[in-house]
């Protein structure tokens, strides 16, 4: 893996995931918990993460092929999927939904949903993963992305320890701003997915 093809890895993964963003989420599902059972349920939830990601990291196209969707036709789809995300960070959709998600959620340990499902492996960190290791070849290029994801995952991790100071750090407009710049990168990458599927199908030069 190139310098360029890792930078895209890991930003396009650091976007979709949003650690910021989670943060207060993260603080508001587990308020009132003392540090260890906070401690326990980030653990659990980047765990639950990792271990579906990498399914989808490593079957997802095999999965595909079998049902006769082809790598350029799911570029595509997943690139107007990370675009419909980049929308909703740009004008707070995607926050508003992940707190709704929060305000619904009754149990008492949310791990594994919320948290784990869909907040940090939803269908767009899913779609991505397929995407990035349908781009690179072979075992290496896998065990690149799935480097990067665990990565990215050890940042989620530390922004759910660190969440009350990153919320007081930046305040709600803080996080609000960087949700809105991460938007726009994700909404130029999803534009580059799209044009690499449009390219796999020679309608594009």
């Amino acid at each position: 893996m190139d310098s360029a093809a890792f930078i895209t890895t890991f930003v396009t993964l650091l976007i979709v995931m949003d650690p910021i963003a989670l943060a207060p989420l993260f603080l508001a599902m587990t308020r009132g918990m003392d540090q260890a059972r906070r401690r326990r349920i980030a653990i659990r939830a980047c765990v639950t993460s990792a271990l579906l990601l990498c399914v989808f990291a490593a079957f997802g196209e095999a999965v595909l092929g079998f049902i006769g969707i082809s790598m350029p036709a799911f570029r595509i789809a997943g690139g107007i999927l990370l675009f419909l995300t980049a929308l909703d960070m740009l004008f707070e959709r995607r926050t508003k939904r992940r707190e709704d998600q929060v305000d619904n959620d009754d149990h008492d340990d949310p791990s594994v949903f919320p948290l784990a499902i869909p907040l940090i492996a939803g269908p767009g960190a899913i779609a991505t993963v397929i995407l990035l290791t349908g781009q690179q070849e072979g075992i290496t290029g896998l065990s690149w992305v799935l480097g990067i994801m665990f990565v990215v995952l050890a940042l989620v991790f530390i922004s759910f320890l660190s969440a009350g100071l990153l919320e007081r750090a930046l305040g709600k407009t803080g996080i609000n701003v960087v949700t809105r710049v991460l938007g726009m990168l994700l909404a130029a990458l999803a534009v580059q997915f799209v044009l690499d599927g449009l390219r796999g199908f020679g309608l594009a030069a």
